[in-house]
């Protein structure tokens, strides 16, 4: 799933991202005003948001998202450690928040726990049929027997495991799974790794709503 990341600090960005891109797809942006060009053309899972920006404050920035009925979930991250700093945070909109310096497994467990409660899941596992999927173990088995993907067919299974019954564009899965680091995106990239969790997952597994795009029934 796509992320946006949020932090002035050149050496906690560029090790934050990394971190994260085990299990996202993350695009990096250093200040406000940056994010909220992103935010406007981007449809995120996540926004991961430092408190201290240059300029525009990450805690005023998030309530002018929140102002303008943006409901992208927020996870903060601060230096602030008071507890009357935390309310402040989730009082401007935040969903969650990690006072630095964190642990990176810590962070990737909270920013899929936000994600999950934002696709109204509670499990940790997402199933369908006979195909289930762990997405803090990057795991999929069908029929109890564990399945080998790629880095790209997972990224792109996990799309659609996480929007099961609802159809995705080949615009929506080219939004979630690639970032701005992959400029060049082969037209038929989409079809290819459908075709091979087909193989893998079963033929009827993913449906092709042509003209509109791919979908796992419910």
């Amino acid at each position: 799933m796509r992320l946006l990341l949020v932090e002035d600090d050149e050496m906690l960005g560029r090790a934050t991202r990394q971190g994260l891109e085990g299990g996202f797809a993350v695009d990096w942006v250093k200040n406000a005003e940056d994010a909220e060009l992103a935010l406007k053309s981007t449809d995120y899972g996540l926004l991961v948001l430092d408190v201290n920006l240059p300029g525009m404050s990450g805690l005023e920035f998030l309530k002018k998202l929140r102002s303008e009925k943006n409901a992208t979930p927020c996870l903060l991250l601060t230096a602030r450690d008071a507890v009357h700093q935390r309310v402040e945070g989730l009082d401007a909109g935040a969903d969650d928040y990690l006072v630095k310096p964190f642990d990176l497994d810590e962070l990737i467990a909270r920013c899929r726990a936000l994600m999950r409660r934002a696709q109204g899941r509670a499990a940790p596992v997402i199933a369908c049929g006979d195909v289930v999927f762990d997405p803090a173990a990057r795991s999929v088995e069908r029929g109890g027997k564990s399945v080998a993907l790629s880095a790209r067919e997972l990224s792109v299974f996990e799309a659609l495991m996480s929007n099961i019954g609802r159809t995705l564009s080949k615009d929506q899965i080219h939004a979630h799974i690639y970032d701005w680091s992959n400029e060049e995106i082969e037209s038929n990239t989409v079809e290819v790794h459908v075709s091979a969790l087909r193989r893998k997952l079963g033929r009827n597994f993913i449906k092709t709503i042509r003209g509109v795009g791919y979908v796992i029934p419910k």
